[in-house]
């Protein structure tokens, strides 16, 4: 108890050091005349003198104070302290030889015989050196007590330069207990003194040492196996961090580059090979127009389009602070000319005015009314917004002689069980028949001329987008819970933004007009069990200090989202992750009465009657949960082949 305390003291003052440097110097030299005369004592004392004993502690005082050795940090020392004490030995039996030296020619006397000088260098150098590594041994051994244990997954050079950064850095609360590996080879060897383990042992590892914390710092393991180890450690009610990303292959570990796992991080895959030359060539001085800009998706498009050097970005939204946010953004890129336009995409004119003046080649369409149970109790505007705005945009792309336009929709217009579903199925319709049109060379101006390319891309829910799932899970998780889920079975497909945007990038470069490109989700994934994982990563237990509560499926909700229809069936594409859906076709000006139909409907806000011809117009369009339903049952039936017939080329 009272070694701690003393060990506990921050710095060993300097006066403290020297004193005790002294004392190794006397020490030191009795053992070396010890050792020269076999412990003999008689034989000692006529090769002694108090005068010489004392003339050679002085000059090895002198040394100290005049290199300073005192003055060392002894709980930090390093090879530079151990190597000042050397140079203390060196100099001081210099000094002691040319004494002897100058001694003998004067009066044939030595202050010092050889031998003991030559004993003595070694066994001083030893209690010197020893001395402030055992007392560094014992303060890290004390330290040592008081950090938190934690395991490296990954033996390999990352690993190895984390185990040595946390060792190294005395502000590192941590103390690396063990290693843990894949590879059958390193298991049950040492790193650094460390042993390593495999994955099958690591429960004994956390239940000996009490473990709290795992770092995983490996670059060579798949993003699917990171997301197992990860969910094996989370499981356990193990804490996980893992390393920013990295600037250089050089950089290895930094320890304040760590950062706590986020729910986005196990769900992620791994990274997204693109065609960045033929983007490039599409996109590289050409004028490019996103709605939606300063949305989820919209946004990160924004960013991922500024890399490519467009000659204009013309960014159009509706909320005014968060498009001023982006525009604030783009100023950090160099030579990006970019104009932020506040505006609805139903505001014809002021759109028209837009294509007219700036000239787009490409339109990334982003913006749309997204939230399922709103739009159930405001049908009417999603059909405004969803519908009449996608229908502005592409009559205005056709007009004004755009080259591409990028629809992006969603997992949700399939089989739609709920009007924002609905809305922007009929909008992948009528891009879908405006676009055949047009490669069949039949322009409602009667003038040929290179048609617009309309594509359709269709992915699932997006981690971390504005009213997503995971960030309204965050903020009740910052309340203390509970956790609300709707459906215990209920399952959503998820993507993170960039992997989306990407894959929107490069199905943009892909079509040739007409397509719809469903991208690979991945598998399903339970939001019962993204709850809990969030609750493991917030550092709680599920169930017992944060509730879940079910809470019934929302109006328009279903428990499972698909990405193609009964009617639809997917071919591949040179990218593994895009498939191309081979969806039904639609007549242009069938489908086009009826649009024109439904939105002056919609302008009348006569809810009931706008659902019944979004039903007319996707006959898949079941409600589900919802105050529409009824309109399922009076004579939907019948009328289905009838509608296939009226809209259907």
């Amino acid at each position: 108890m009272k070694l701690t305390k003393i060990l506990n003291i921050k710095y060993i003052p300097c006066w403290i050091i020297l004193l005790m440097d002294i004392f190794h110097t006397i020490f030191s030299l009795t053992i070396s005349y010890l050792l020269r005369f076999n412990f003999i004592v008689e034989d000692i004392r006529p090769n002694i003198s108090i005068s010489s004993f004392l003339i050679i502690i002085g000059i090895y005082s002198t040394a100290f104070i005049s290199l300073r050795s005192h003055k060392q940090v002894i709980r930090h020392s390093t090879f530079q302290g151990i190597s000042k004490m050397f140079m203390v030995v060196v100099i001081v039996n210099m000094v002691l030889i040319i004494t002897n030296m100058v001694l003998y020619r004067a009066d044939n006397i030595q202050l010092i015989p050889y031998s003991i000088l030559i004993i003595n260098a070694f066994v001083s150098f030893c209690f010197l050196a020893g001395s402030r590594i055992v007392i560094r041994k014992l303060f890290e051994a004390v330290s040592n007590i008081k950090k938190e244990p934690i395991i490296i997954f990954g033996a390999g050079r990352m690993g190895i330069a984390a185990a040595k950064t946390i060792s190294d850095n005395r502000f590192a609360n941590w103390k690396v207990i063990a290693f843990v590996d894949d590879d059958p080879k390193k298991i049950s060897k040492n790193l650094e003194g460390i042993p390593i383990y495999g994955m099958k042992q690591v429960m004994q590892i956390i239940t000996r040492y009490h473990v709290t914390k795992v770092i995983i710092a490996t670059r060579t393991i798949s993003a699917e196996r990171k997301n197992e180890v990860a969910t094996c450690f989370i499981e356990k009610g193990i804490k996980v961090s893992i390393p920013f990303s990295q600037q250089s292959p050089d950089d290895l570990f930094n320890i304040h580059r760590l950062r706590d796992l986020k729910i986005e991080d196990l769900l992620e895959r791994d990274p997204i090979n693109i065609n960045t030359h033929k983007i490039d060539a599409k996109i590289k001085g050409q004028s490019i127009l996103i709605t939606g800009a300063a949305g989820s998706i919209g946004s990160e498009i924004v960013r991922q389009v500024a890399k490519f050097q467009p000659g204009m970005l013309i960014l159009v939204d509706i909320a005014e602070s968060p498009l001023h946010a982006i525009g604030l953004e783009l100023d950090e890129y160099k030579d990006i000319n970019y104009k932020l336009v506040v505006s609805s995409v139903c505001n014809k004119r002021r759109l028209e005015d837009i294509f007219k003046n700036l000239r787009p080649d490409v339109v990334f369409h982003a913006a749309a009314y997204k939230h399922v149970p709103m739009m159930e109790d405001h049908p009417t505007e999603a059909i405004v917004n969803n519908v009449l705005g996608t229908k502005v945009l592409a009559d205005l792309s056709v007009k004004y002689l755009v080259d591409r336009f990028v629809l992006i929709s969603t997992d949700k217009a399939v089989n739609p069980t709920n009007v924002m579903g609905a809305s922007k199925r009929i909008a992948e319709m009528y891009t879908q028949s405006l676009s055949q049109l047009l490669l069949n060379r039949v322009d409602i101006d009667n003038k040929w001329r290179k048609p617009t390319s309309f594509i359709t891309t269709r992915f699932g829910n997006v981690l971390a987008s504005n009213g997503s799932v995971v960030p309204t899970f965050k903020a009740q998780l910052d309340k203390g819970g509970p956790i609300t889920v709707t459906h215990p079975e209920i399952t959503r497909f998820f993507m993170t933004i960039p992997e989306a945007t990407q894959l929107v990038l490069e199905a943009a470069i892909m079509g040739n007009g007409g397509e719809i490109f469903v991208f690979d989700m991945g598998k399903s994934v339970k939001i019962l069990d993204l709850a809990k994982k969030m609750i493991a990563l917030a550092g709680y237990k599920p169930e017992i200090d944060i509730k879940i509560i079910y809470t019934g499926l929302r109006p328009g909700e279903k428990l499972y989202e698909e990405v193609l229809s009964d009617c639809e069936h997917t071919l591949p594409t040179y990218h593994p992750k895009i498939k191309l859906a081979q969806a039904q076709r639609n007549n242009y000006y069938s489908l086009n009465e009826m649009i024109i139909e439904l939105v002056k409907e919609a302008k009348k806000e006569f809810d009931w009657d706008c659902v019944k011809i979004m039903k007319r117009i996707v006959p898949e369009f079941i409600s589900n949960n919802s105050k529409y339903g009824n309109l399922d049952k009076m004579g939907k039936t019948e009328q289905l082949n009838d509608v296939r017939l009226e809209i259907a080329s």
